[in-house]
């Protein structure tokens, strides 16, 4: 008996520095990220990056995606919060991970990058896929474009895109303008316009279109212009994130400290590339964009406690408090469009929260004129932003005999028909009875 206390204790020592690190939404910090590289050659030729990562406190596993001891999860518990996929000509990872491993991980709320190049595997195409986005079918294919170009001496087939169409929110990409093209060199892929949890980040000129740059064209190519998403990033309904690049080189040093000349453009001393993966990489490790809510309170106006019901027609204050994480604490966040339902079957009361530019908002309003069990209901959805649902049951009861108002002022016509028929039905009795 004693010996197997031992064997659990050395079990529960030996698993537990990494699963204090996972990832709390309540705290979210000290987060392990395993990266799976094709050759560990990746780890210098990539440096920067993986530099940045590490001066934001990330911890950082390297392994070759054929490690044979490879694996995400012990005992039921995942020792990663986050995967970044540098592998993109690897046909199956090692160890217990697959590709199914890799969709559970991320349906499992952790966040997920992958990039591809031309020598992207069936495998990365299938979670790439899975989350999304499709890759140009033809494994030749590359991103072309003649006209937006990165002017360069070694590049002569135009494969090495300059392009400066980045999505417009300040919350994907920072408030800092990224004022250098991205450079990059990659294969295209598509994505599906009707589906509201997958937005292009980077998308390529109208100019643009996906072939192979060494053959002749023969049929028009399947993916033209802006419809080609050079970036895509991913929100799923349980807020984790993943990110879709179609080039590995974009990562790379070398693109991060080249300069950058778009064709007919100004030549810049540093393309953006650094900024635009810095910014975007905070987003989807939740450094940005990441919403709690906390303190949600009702009340009667003129009270404090919480009461067990409401009755109708009477007036309540509803508040509740959003903070957003900036990486290293939480700050209050300010929005004008935070809506409560009072809601049973359908929303009877639909009302805007005021803030106090410190993290609450709050709202009054009188419960209508209908008993049941309602709910106080929060949907937050907003484009970059974690999801907040709340919802809050109280039942909502009429009022009691005793309740009602002695006189009702609506029925005063009816009490005056009713003393004016007695008065009348008198002065009839009085006539008939006394009339000779």
């Amino acid at each position: 008996m004693a010996n197997l206390s031992i064997f659990v204790t050395l079990i529960l020592i030996s698993i537990l520095p990494y699963v204090s690190l996972s990832f709390s939404p309540d705290s979210p910090t000290d987060r392990r990220v395993l990266i799976l590289l094709d050759d560990f050659s990746v780890k210098s030729s990539h440096s920067i990056f993986f530099s940045s990562l590490k001066s934001r406190g990330f911890v950082l596993d390297f392994k070759l995606s054929d490690d044979p001891k490879l694996s995400i999860q012990r005992y039921g518990q995942y020792l990663y919060d986050a995967l970044i996929l540098f592998s993109p000509s690897t046909e199956k990872f090692g160890g217990a991970l697959d590709l199914g491993a890799v969709l559970d991980f991320v349906d499992s709320g952790h966040d997920l990058i992958v990039a591809a190049d031309a020598s992207a595997s069936d495998l990365i195409r299938s979670i790439a896929t899975e989350c999304g986005v499709d890759f140009d079918e033809d494994p030749s294919a590359k991103v072309i474009d003649h006209k937006c170009y990165a002017v360069s001496e070694n590049d002569g087939d135009h494969t090495l895109i300059a392009s400066d169409s980045f999505i417009q929110s300040d919350v994907i990409l920072g408030k800092s303008k990224i004022e250098a093209p991205i450079l990059f060199r990659g294969i295209a892929h598509s994505v599906n316009p009707t589906n509201g949890m997958v937005l292009k980040v980077l998308s390529a000129s109208d100019s643009a279109y996906s072939a192979n740059p060494i053959s002749k064209l023969s049929n028009p190519p399947l993916l033209t212009g802006s419809a080609i998403s050079l970036v895509s990033v991913l929100q799923a309904r349980n807020d984790a994130r993943v990110m879709i690049s179609g080039s590995l080189d974009m990562f790379s040093d070398r693109f991060f400290t080249s300069d950058v000349q778009k064709a007919e453009n100004p030549k810049y001393e540093k393309s953006g590339n650094e900024q635009f993966v810095s910014e975007i990489s905070k987003w989807v490790f939740h450094e940005r964009g990441h919403l709690k809510a906390v303190n949600i309170r009702h009340h009667k106006v003129g009270e404090a406690d919480e009461p067990a019901m409401y009755r109708i027609k009477d007036d309540l204050e509803f508040s509740f408090e959003i903070y957003e994480w900036s990486g290293k604490s939480w700050e209050p966040y300010v929005a004008n469009d935070v809506q409560v339902q009072f809601y049973m079957m359908s929303p009877y009361v639909l009302k805007t929260l005021s803030t106090d530019q410190k993290g609450l908002y709050h709202t009054s309003f009188t419960v209508p004129d209908v008993y049941g069990v309602f709910q106080f209901k929060v949907e937050y959805h907003r484009l970059g932003y974690s999801s907040l649902s709340l919802s809050k049951q109280i039942p909502v009861r009429p009022f009691r005999h005793n309740e009602y108002e002695r006189f009702i002022t609506t029925a005063f016509p009816y009490y005056g028909a009713s003393f004016t028929m007695m008065a009348g039905f008198a002065i009839f009795s009085f006539a008939y009875l006394y009339n000779k």
